[in-house]
């Protein structure tokens, strides 16, 4: 009479690591993926905030120009820890005109008398830090 198997073959121990050897890789992969998509979003998050302070700002935006980014903050109240930081941040501001609409032949035909001329300008304002860049859509009425 034969006696009952109790354990596993080898082939059966090589087949069971080798499915869990490649289930922990695959997870591995994952969680490195996730970790350099959170690094990127991080980074391009700053620099979004980075554009918030051009906005706020409007002597700045509309000119190309390199700058600390504590040039932008001077009329706000911030702590001296931010301040410090973006004091040794050093940005690149890139305006670019996209068009110039002239708004004065228009209002000619409806106001005759009025000598005034309104042009609109839009333009894109690219703020560059030295890992990444942002820009922004800028409205402005000469």
């Amino acid at each position: 009479m034969l006696q009952a198997r109790r354990a596993f073959t080898l082939i059966e121990v090589m087949v069971s690591v080798m499915i869990i050897s490649v289930v922990i890789m695959a997870l591995l992969q994952m969680n490195a993926n996730n970790t350099h998509i959170f690094s990127a979003t991080k980074k391009q998050l700053k620099t979004n905030q980075y554009l918030s302070f051009l906005i706020a700002n409007k002597d700045y935006g509309f000119e190309d120009k390199n700058i600390y980014l504590d040039d932008l903050i001077q009329d706000f109240e911030v702590e001296n820890d931010l301040r410090r930081e973006l004091k040794r941040i050093k940005v690149a501001i890139v305006y670019q005109e996209l068009e110039s609409i002239d708004l004065s032949e228009d209002m000619n035909d409806t106001q005759e008398s009025s000598n005034s001329v309104i042009v609109l300008e839009i333009g894109k304002s690219v703020l560059k830090t030295k890992d990444d860049s942002s820009s922004m859509m800028r409205l402005r009425i000469k």
